[in-house]
């Protein structure tokens, strides 16, 4: 069953003699549908000059037409972003050529819905929500100034400068949701309550969807509007059979580079060193030729071009690192030409606490208390985005000349929304840093990801593991770990608490998320833990006592045995 969607628009001028406001929906079927999906976007042309209602009717029929034009191999948001800077170009000559047009400007959001998968495009103050199962969620962000006198005034629209920065968001589509996109002529005449409640209606079919956006505007004039108004709506009524398609499109079909060499130049990006090869994957330090900047770039190696798990695991990667916006890792990286299957991810100097053990760096306690902090805000921002990174160790933590700590390699993370097409062992990672359970068969959680960030502290530290090194394929008997401060005897006793509690055996004993442990972190000895008391010695290896007990009743049978004999 393809995706199929109910929708409609509606715009009014309002009070106002002229409509800059623009809205266009392209629903295709067919080949269309599945390669490039349904695409809806609302503009609203900057008030104040007499371009502004031509820079948003240029704007969403240039964005409508040329979307399907771009190449097939193309991503989403790289078509998406490819097109909206092109217009941008055209937008700003036409106010430079054309004084009758100067400061022509237009807001723009841009909602493409393709397979099992939403994304979207913004610049400007006009927006998209997503009802999903009675939750009500605003998705794009408004451009404006921060100031209450100028949220009126935009920082972001296109044509208004001569480089554009265009947010970009994707998740997935459920049975159900409701998107909405509005400009501000209605939204900011009423409340999100009382938008939430004509999407609610429309979600329980208590009413069609031109009902629907005719009730949002005559209700925002009703509220005294004073701006054009326009909302177009869509609900999701059935979804294709789920894949990863969405994710695969460019790896499948696109060929993995060949084997490069530094100075060889790959689609304007010039190899200035092979960082790590792996019998799977590659990763370069590039020098992007046209932006002049450097880049990392990652790929598999070209062998494993028929491998289909190999390409649906690294597919995943790409999305899930793209998903990972926060300082604390990097930023992937649209190409400008993309004729090979990879991804680009922005490069920071610095190494990684790997590369710093191994020549010998020492760390102070005050130090790693920071990184500490560091390392778990990160992980708390992956886990607000329900990602899992299951591979913490020191080569994939980077410490940055610039201080900053960020997160590397996503070859093995997991996220709520991929929907299981991607299977990954339970003991996939680095058996040193798995926990416990997770050698029991049991799944990944905040609680292991928690678990290997104590190791990693630990280990950096005192350059040993709190239970002792785990070889692959061994399965280990975990009994107390060893104190830190046997190691380093200067760690504080809070600092240890946190750390012995973060390795605990029993995941019940650990911290329940990364917020926890780091109220605990920020609190250090003005508010210290409890240390974790010690397993009992049934609990820690209750095999090996009952076994010992065993043997002495044996033992003790034996003897009394000989003794009746003997005294006889």
């Amino acid at each position: 069953m393809p995706l199929a969607v109910s929708t409609a628009f509606a715009t009014n001028p309002g009070v106002r003699d002229r409509n800059e406001d623009f809205v266009g929906l392209v629903t295709p079927s067919g080949l269309d549908l599945s390669t490039k999906g349904l695409i809806a976007a609302v503009a609203d042309g900057v008030s104040g000059n007499e371009g502004g209602r031509e820079a948003s009717e240029y704007s969403v029929r240039g964005l409508l037409a040329d979307y399907y034009a771009t190449p097939e191999t193309w991503a989403v948001t790289q078509s998406l972003e490819r097109v909206i800077t092109a217009i941008n170009s055209w937008i700003q000559k036409q106010g430079s050529i054309r004084r009758e047009l100067a400061g022509m400007a237009s807001t723009l959001t841009a909602l493409v819905l393709r397979g099992n998968y939403y994304y979207f495009s913004h610049v400007g103050d006009t927006r998209l929500y997503l009802l999903r199962d009675k939750v009500f969620t605003k998705l794009t962000s408004d451009h404006v100034w921060d100031r209450p006198e100028m949220q009126h005034v935009l920082t972001r629209a296109v044509g208004l400068d001569t480089q554009i920065t265009i947010d970009h968001g994707m998740g997935r589509i459920m049975l159900g949701d409701v998107f909405l996109l509005l400009s501000d002529g209605v939204w900011s005449s009423m409340s999100e309550y009382d938008i939430s409640f004509y999407l609610s209606d429309f979600s329980e079919n208590k009413q069609n969807s031109e009902q629907t956006v005719n009730e949002l505007i005559k209700n925002a004039l009703e509220n005294g509007s004073k701006d054009n108004l326009t909302a177009l709506v869509l609900k999701v009524d059935a979804l294709p059979e789920e894949d990863l398609r969405d994710a695969l499109s460019s790896s499948k079909l696109l060929p993995l580079p060949p084997l490069l060499r530094v100075g060889q130049v790959l689609d304007g990006l010039e190899v200035d060193e092979i960082l790590h090869q792996s019998m799977a994957t590659v990763v370069y330090r590039v020098h992007d030729l046209k932006a002049n900047r450097k880049l990392v770039l990652k790929t598999l190696n070209p062998d494993r071009q028929k491998d289909v798990e190999e390409l649906a695991a690294f597919a995943h990667e790409e999305w899930v690192a793209s998903r990972a916006i926060a300082r604390f890792f990097p930023e992937v990286v649209q190409a400008q030409e993309k004729n090979y299957s990879y991804y680009l991810t922005t490069w920071h100097d610095g190494a990684t606490f790997e590369q710093r053990i191994g020549v010998g760096e020492h760390f102070l306690v005050s130090d790693m208390i920071s990184y500490a902090e560091q390392l778990v805000r990160a992980i708390g921002a992956l886990h607000r985005r329900s990602i899992l990174h299951r591979d913490i160790k020191p080569a994939n933590i980077h410490l940055g000349s610039d201080g900053q700590l960020r997160i590397l390699d996503f070859g093995i993370a997991q996220t709520g929304m991929e929907g299981g097409e991607v299977s990954i062992s339970s003991r996939a990672g680095t058996p040193s840093y798995l926990a416990p359970e997770q050698f029991d068969g049991e799944s990944a959680s905040p609680k292991t990801d928690l678990y290997a960030v104590g190791v990693n502290l630990y280990y950096i530290l005192t350059r040993h593991y709190p239970y002792g090194e785990v070889e692959p394929f061994q399965k280990p008997r975990f009994s107390d770990p060893v104190s830190p401060t046997r190691y380093r005897p200067e760690i504080p006793a809070w600092f240890e608490n946190i750390l012995l509690k973060a390795v605990s055996r029993d995941p019940q004993n650990r911290f329940e998320t990364a917020e926890e442990m780091l109220i605990a972190i920020e609190r250090g000895a003005s508010h210290p833990i409890v240390k974790p008391s010690a397993t009992p010695i049934i609990e820690r290896d209750a095999l090996t006592i009952w076994r010992l007990i065993a043997i002495s009743s044996l033992a003790i049978n034996f003897l009394a045995i000989y003794l009746f004999i003997v005294s006889r």
